[in-house]
């Protein structure tokens, strides 16, 4: 378990690959017949922003996001992950591995060493040419957190985190507000912890946007159920700040789940298309549960899940792969991962540009070993 958290959380910069180019034979003129080749625009540069404010870090320093300009109508909003913590053992920066990313600046916080939908030189990639909007992930506490928290570890000493979720969000949300006021298309998404959080910030968006088609993908977090989960949200302050919904009010905060973030967005605004992703083995989900106490197999947990957020949601979309990898859409994987006969990227365009896509699962046809 260690292991692969740590993998998670490490998170090394991706390596470039460079081919060699080897000398041709000459080519007949009869042979050398035009070739159309795809010419890709070149990237825009990602602009780095410290809002300042409100905002910061688990331990003290500075959030910052990231943005890539692009056309003005179609915005994506991605909320990073990196693991999470709830007490004094799992948030002290002392544990090893440390279960959560903890700095805005680090590799895996950076969206030009990220591969998948933040490839804009991939002609496959259905996001290219967008408005992107990169929120890191510091504060451990899935980007939900409504303040600070002191926790004591098991040695007796305090730790404070800074558990400023929100806040760091919404300074993001707010550069969108300000600066793509025409949005016209949103695609609000996150991977892992950020998949948690991403059904919330969903509804939000649509609140402020109610010209524009909003759609929403959970990436990588399917498979979270336990009993554990409501006094974690509790510890973050999950509930706390949160816009005066009647929806939320209706939610049971002792018996919260991670669920309860789709069924108020889903309720508020039912025209939304709301869908997530998750391979049924995903070995850091897995971790994690175990973490919170749980040792069933995530594949199980996450079917139950997606059987009962369809039964709550008709409208919802699930795609589940074969495999134990964490998250699709920061990785090259994002253009491989396939089940029933549909590729990931495909269903994900259809979902971006607002198509009609069904829920696939390799469960169904029993392809997931």
């Amino acid at each position: 378990m260690i292991t692969r958290i740590s993998a998670l959380l490490a998170a090394p910069a991706f390596l470039a690959l460079v081919s060699g180019c080897q000398a041709s034979p000459p080519v007949s003129p009869e042979a050398a017949a035009p070739v159309s080749v795809a010419i890709v625009p070149e990237a825009e540069p990602w602009a780095t922003i410290e809002p300042g404010g409100d905002t910061l870090c688990a331990t003290g320093t500075p959030f910052r996001f990231h943005v890539r300009s692009g056309d003005p109508e179609r915005v994506m909003v991605f909320l990073n992950g990196g693991g999470a913590c709830w007490s004094g053992d799992l948030c002290d920066l002392q544990t090893a591995p440390t279960p959560y990313t903890p700095f805005a600046e680090m590799d895996s916080n950076n969206p030009e060493l990220l591969e998948g939908v933040f490839d804009e030189a991939n002609p496959a990639n259905p996001i290219a040419g967008w408005t992107q909007v990169f929120v890191p992930y510091c504060t451990g506490d899935s980007h939900l957190g409504g303040g600070d928290v002191t926790y004591t570890t098991s040695a007796g000493q305090e730790v404070t985190v800074h558990h400023r979720g929100k806040a760091n969000v919404q300074a993001a949300l707010d550069w969108v507000y300000a600066n793509r006021a025409d949005a016209r298309r949103i695609f609000v998404t996150g991977g892992s912890a950020g998949a948690i959080a991403s059904p919330y910030y969903a509804g939000l968006v649509a609140d402020h946007y109610p010209q524009a088609d909003v759609v929403h993908l959970a990436d990588g977090a399917g498979g979270y159920r336990s009993p554990a989960i409501a006094g974690v949200l509790a510890a973050w302050g999950a509930f706390k700040g949160v816009p005066d919904w009647p929806e939320f009010a209706a939610i049971d905060q002792a018996t919260a789940s991670t669920e309860d973030f789709f069924r108020v967005t889903a309720a508020r605004h039912p025209e939304m298309q709301m869908a997530r992703f998750d391979n049924v083995d995903d070995a850091v989900q897995q971790d994690f549960l175990t973490l919170l106490g749980t040792g069933e197999p995530v594949r199980g947990l996450l079917a139950a899940n997606n059987a009962d957020l369809a039964g709550d949601i008709p409208t919802i979309r699930a795609f589940e792969a074969p495999g134990n990898a964490h998250t699709s859409l920061r990785f090259s994987r994002f253009y491989t991962e396939e089940a029933g006969g549909v590729t990931l990227v495909d269903w994900v365009r259809g979902l971006a540009n607002g198509e009609a896509v069904a829920s696939v699962s390799c469960q169904s046809d029993q392809s997931c070993d």
